[in-house]
């Protein structure tokens, strides 16, 4: 697949004319990650931000007693360290690939040079920003007011409508990485997982979730406490 075609898959620039799609691949390099290989470190000077093309990064934050907490996973298609490029500061957190990746990398110089010239990229990357704080608030919600089983209830109907499966999903990574985006210990998530299972809320046949009460998923989203 072409570069050109590789960021237009991208919903940061889903709509753009075939030219400016052109400009952006003459900017950017194409990298690659080893599993575990760091693309920023928290407080790193932010000189451009990432386009995953395969693979998945990981975006965390360490805590002073050295927990690790997962902000977000990104695959193929999304951006990440975006917002810290255009304010001219530091990366706010870690990015880490979970496993071989490659990603494109947009130099801040040439991109802020290149949207000068291209002003409808800029209005592009608004509408994605605006989503991503709305993303970012529910997270802080989930993590400083819900209990563990409401943070995995609110995850999995994430899950759900963003696949468009209202019944089945499969997790696309592991319960240990799971158990670090939801605030919690794997140990914690596997004894949820199983009360659940108990409840009949969801059946878990290894990384497949079928989904069996739905309005109790979305009570415990809700944040009503129930037996769990």
């Amino acid at each position: 697949m072409k570069i050109s075609e590789t960021i237009a898959r991208a919903s940061l620039f889903e709509g753009l004319p075939a030219q400016q799609l052109e400009f952006m691949a003459q900017i950017c390099l194409d990298q690659k990650f080893e599993k575990g290989q760091a693309l920023f470190s928290e407080g790193s000077r932010a000189k451009g931000f990432y386009l995953v093309e395969s693979g998945k990064v990981k975006i965390y934050k360490l805590s002073r007693e050295g927990k690790e907490q997962i902000l977000h996973i990104f695959g193929p298609g999304e951006i990440l360290g975006e917002v810290p490029v255009f304010a001219g500061g530091s990366y706010p957190a870690n990015a880490e690939a979970i496993e071989p990746s490659r990603a494109l990398f947009f130099p801040r110089d040439s991109f802020v040079a290149l949207i000068g010239r291209e002003p409808s990229i800029a209005l592009n990357l608004l509408g994605i920003l605006s989503r991503r704080l709305r993303q970012f608030t529910h997270l802080i919600e989930d993590l400083s007011l819900k209990e563990v089983p409401g943070r995995l209830a609110a995850y999995l109907i994430y899950l759900a409508e963003r696949s468009g499966r209202t019944e089945v999903l499969e997790l696309d990574i592991t319960k240990a990485q799971l158990a670090g985006l939801l605030g919690t210990i794997p140990e914690t998530l596997s004894r949820i997982l199983a009360k659940m299972s108990q409840q009949e809320i969801l059946a878990v046949e290894g990384r497949i979730i079928r989904l069996l009460d739905r309005k109790a998923l979305e009570s415990l989203a809700a944040g009503i406490k129930g037996q769990i």
